[in-house]
C-alpha cells in the first residue's frame, strides 16, 4: 500500500467544509470525479457500515473508524461490492487489509485546510493522483458558492 496526501485551502469554515463532504446533496456532486453516479450509504457515525457505490452495484464496503464532525473523519476500508453482493474480506480479488481514508479539517485564519490522507493500492495511486484534486476542488467549489 502506498500512502497518499491531498489538501486545499477553502472559504469557508470546518462544519460547512464537513456538511459538504458528508451532505447527502452534496456528496454525489463531489464524488462523481471518481464514477458518474457515486453514492454513499451510511450514517457518518463511528461504527457504521459504509457503502461507497458506483450506481452500477459495485463498490467499496467500509466502516466509519471515527466520526467528529467538521473535525476529523477516519474510513476504514475492508471489501468490495460487486454487483451488488458485499464481501467485506477482499477488493477486487485481493486481500483489502487496512485500508485507512482520513479527512482532516483545521481552522486556520478563519479558513478550513482539508487534509485528505489514505492507503492505496499501487496500482491505482496514479489514478488517486489524478483524481483527487479535482474532487477536493469541486468541495472548494460548493462551500465556497453560499
Amino acid at each position: 500500500m502506498k500512502k497518499l496526501e491531498f489538501s486545499i485551502t477553502i472559504n469557508a469554515n470546518p462544519q460547512k467544509v464537513w456538511d459538504i463532504i458528508t451532505g447527502k446533496e452534496t456528496y454525489d456532486q463531489w464524488t462523481k470525479v471518481f464514477a458518474e453516479g457515486s453514492t454513499v450509504e451510511t450514517d457518518w457515525k463511528k461504527g457504521s457500515k459504509a457503502l461507497f457505490l458506483d450506481g452500477k452495484g459495485n463498490g467499496m464496503v467500509s466502516e466509519i473508524a471515527e466520526s467528529i464532525p467538521g473535525k476529523f473523519l477516519s474510513i476504514h476500508h475492508l471489501g468490495e461490492v460487486k454487483d451488488g453482493v458485499e464481501d467485506p474480506t477482499t477488493y477486487q480479488g485481493e486481500e483489502w487489509g487496512d485500508a485507512l481514508e482520513n479527512y482532516t479539517l483545521k481552522e486556520v485564519d478563519g479558513k478550513t485546510v482539508w487534509l485528505v490522507e489514505m492507503d492505496m493500492d499501487e496500482e491505482y495511486a496514479q489514478y488517486m493522483e489524478d483524481t483527487w484534486p479535482l474532487a477536493l476542488a469541486k468541495v472548494k467549489e460548493l462551500a465556497e458558492k453560499n
